[in-house]
């Protein structure tokens, strides 16, 4: 049975890899989406990420249908206290930005969808420098207060905004951030790796990064006279053009094969075993993509090839 690892100062504990819900409602329907699900938890896997503007980018979709299948999913399964649901606040069209008043209004509306008395984790989108930290913390402290959010936690934020935002939280005694995603892969590293970890690994913050598969690229299906299908294609082939990207492949390629494993998996294990990360976030919009991410739970990689990768990728 996989371990499962500690989220920061809070108590929750999750899989070593966070399921990704961007898909769900986008390019898996309801029923496909339940499959991953299914398929995820059978393997030990209880921490499912979303965000309530998932997926309002599709034409004829609001935002919340990530949430709402989430929610259909644990109703079905009965299994609510098995499940970490994390979800996020800033980008639904209809509760736009960190106000006091629309943190709290968005956070009821995702309680709705997601069928269910409270999020174990609740993240700050996108930061609104305009907001005052007092304002953002103090709004979710009091849904911590009021039991509808066990855990705060933040998302693209600056380290000068996340400093203050802690120091707020302990001068205050309010709730405090557990964790924190950054954007952070093997061919993106620039965003996180500094300050912002620097500041993580200090006040005890786990990162649970997005994009760990750098929008597909890292699985290693992209390579130079093939096309992909996939709703991702463009962005995802646009680091084929750099010869980092490629010099990426070349290590994830060599160390993949002297495991056995699949491209994924191998960028994933380096994700986890770099300082502050609990677990990096992957979406799989088959059932047939989750074995390569799920296998980060099973691989460790010597020193010598996270060196090998970290190498490559600077």
């Amino acid at each position: 049975m996989t371990s499962l690892r500690k989220l920061g100062s809070s108590d929750l504990e999750v899989f070593p890899l966070s399921l990704g819900g961007n898909v769900f409602g986008w390019t898996a329907d309801e029923a496909t989406s339940f499959a991953v699900l299914d398929a995820y938890a059978a393997a030990g896997g209880n921490f499912v990420d979303t965000a309530d503007s998932y997926t309002a980018w599709i034409e004829g979709n609001s935002g919340g249908e990530s949430e709402t299948i989430i929610g259909k999913w644990v109703k079905a399964r009965g299994n609510r206290s098995d499940v970490v649901i994390a979800t996020k606040v800033s980008q639904h069209p209809e509760y736009k930005g960190l106000s006091g008043a629309n943190i709290k209004a968005a956070a009821d509306a995702s309680l709705r969808r997601l069928d269910t008395d409270y999020i174990d984790l609740y993240y700050t989108h996108f930061d609104q420098p305009e907001v005052p930290v007092e304002e953002i913390i103090g709004a979710l402290d009091e849904l911590v207060r009021a039991g509808k959010v066990r855990h705060i936690a933040v998302s693209n934020i600056t380290p000068d905004r996340l400093r203050e935002s802690l120091e707020f939280s302990d001068r205050e005694d309010l709730a405090r951030y557990v964790a924190i995603q950054p954007h952070y892969n093997l061919v993106s590293r620039d965003t996180y790796e500094g300050e912002l970890r620097d500041i993580a690994a200090t006040a005890g913050l786990a990162a649970v990064p997005y994009f760990a598969l750098a929008a597909g690229f890292l699985t290693g299906k992209y390579r130079p006279g093939t096309t992909v299908d996939s709703a991702r294609a463009g962005r995802a082939a646009g680091y084929l053009e750099t010869e980092r990207g490629q010099r990426v492949l070349t290590a994830l390629d060599e160390i993949a094969a002297a495991h056995d494993a699949q491209v994924a998996t191998v960028a994933l294990a380096w994700l986890a075993a770099q300082p502050t990360v609990a677990a990096p976030i992957a979406s799989a919009r088959t059932v047939e993509q989750l074995p390569a991410l799920l296998a980060v739970a099973e691989l460790t990689l010597t020193e010598a090839e996270l060196s090998r990768l970290t190498q490559a990728s600077a």
